[in-house]
């Protein structure tokens, strides 16, 4: 089988940390977000990955080689020359995608994060012989996203409705899809919507079916959703794989710690907290609801929460980051600094408080 994942555009939403790497390959839970669905896809004998890609498509393949390797899938790349929207690079990638066998394909978005319950849908998919599988899940509030009415019995979709003007339902487009290879027969060449164009006339022809998906779900492109779905991931993590999870005294609640990291004396970390490989936190550190990436070095008594730390950063003694606070790459907050919901641009060295949020150049 094959899989196409729709890496998308500059990720201009989790800035500053995509002017440093490309959106998919920031680190979600401690790995690349591009990672946990290519080790999903795997698992369910997907054997080659298509990667849809306008930006910096050497950086990520470069950075993939080694998975590429030691999980023995192929990862290749498709380049858009030009904005194609969610249903044109289908059609662009075309030729990577039918290799006579006739299978079904993957299709999914970059930044979501779930329990990718692949297998599951695979049978679904087999067991109503219809031309393509969405799966949804159910939200209070579903007039921003894709809205699916559907037979929740046999799962056939009556309508697809794209960012409904009024409430008509209360499942949403969770943006993973199988599809049969005639969908890319419905494709041309030319920017088009997978939402808009595609999945209505497949519904209109009585074709597409949807699966309720279990467990969690979260578009994790923006920071207040990526916080909110580190949350959601270490809770699946404690009830699927509780081992992965760091425990001891000082710990409260979910937390991932890198086996390369060190934590000082008399640290609480806790809870809903990824700390990354080369991690340094020293003695008297309070850390909650945050991420703090790859070489992060946060000194003695700083207390960090609801925030994403940039890899290489440093964070001084006595200093409190909260509120949203978003430290791009390499940069340095000064001794007993507080920053409320500052957003700092890579290589930076902050010597007085930030107040309010705002951007800092």
């Amino acid at each position: 089988m094959k899989a196409l994942i729709l890496v998308g555009g500059f990720g201009t939403r989790l800035r500053p940390l995509t002017l440093s790497a490309p959106k998919p390959l920031v680190e979600f839970a401690n790995k690349p977000m591009i990672l946990h669905q290519i080790e999903a896809l795997k698992a369910v004998g997907v054997t080659e990955v298509v990667l849809a890609i306008s930006y910096q498509p050497e950086v990520m393949l470069n950075f993939l080689k080694e998975f590429e390797e030691k999980l023995d899938i192929k990862i290749t790349c498709s380049k858009e020359t030009e904005p194609l929207g969610t249903a044109g690079p289908l059609a662009l990638a075309r030729e990577k995608l039918v290799d006579g066998s006739g299978e079904p394909f993957f299709v999914l978005n970059s930044d979501v994060i779930c329990e990718y319950p692949l297998k599951d849908m695979l049978e679904f998919h087999k067991s109503h012989g219809g031309e393509a599988s969405i799966m949804v899940t159910k939200v209070d509030e579903p007039s921003k996203y894709g809205v699916v009415v559907m037979d929740e019995t046999t799962g056939k979709v009556e309508k697809f409705v794209e960012k409904p003007k009024i409430f008509v339902g209360n499942k949403i487009n969770a943006g993973i899809y199988l599809l049969n290879l005639s969908v890319l027969d419905r494709i041309e060449l030319k920017p088009t919507s997978i939402e808009k164009e595609v999945f209505p006339m497949i519904a209109t022809d009585r074709k597409l079916y949807a699966m309720i998906l279990p467990g969690f779900w979260m578009d994790i492109g923006q920071p207040k959703d990526y916080i909110t779905g580190l949350r959601l991931y270490l809770d699946s993590l404690r009830r699927m794989s509780s081992s992965k999870l760091a425990s001891g005294s000082h710990i409260i609640g979910n937390v991932l710690v890198d086996e390369s990291a060190v934590i000082g004396d008399e640290c609480l970390i806790g809870p809903d907290v990824a700390v990354g490989p080369g991690c340094v936190i020293e003695s008297g550190v309070r850390l909650s609801h945050c991420t703090v990436m790859r070489g992060v070095r946060i000194k003695k008594h700083a207390c960090i929460s609801h925030s994403i730390l940039g890899w290489h950063s440093t964070v001084g003694r006595w200093a409190r980051v909260e509120n949203m606070t978003i430290l791009g790459e390499d940069v340095h907050v000064g001794d007993e600094v507080y920053s409320n919901g500052g957003v700092v641009l890579p290589h930076k060295e902050i010597k007085a408080s930030i107040l309010k949020p705002e951007i800092v150049l």
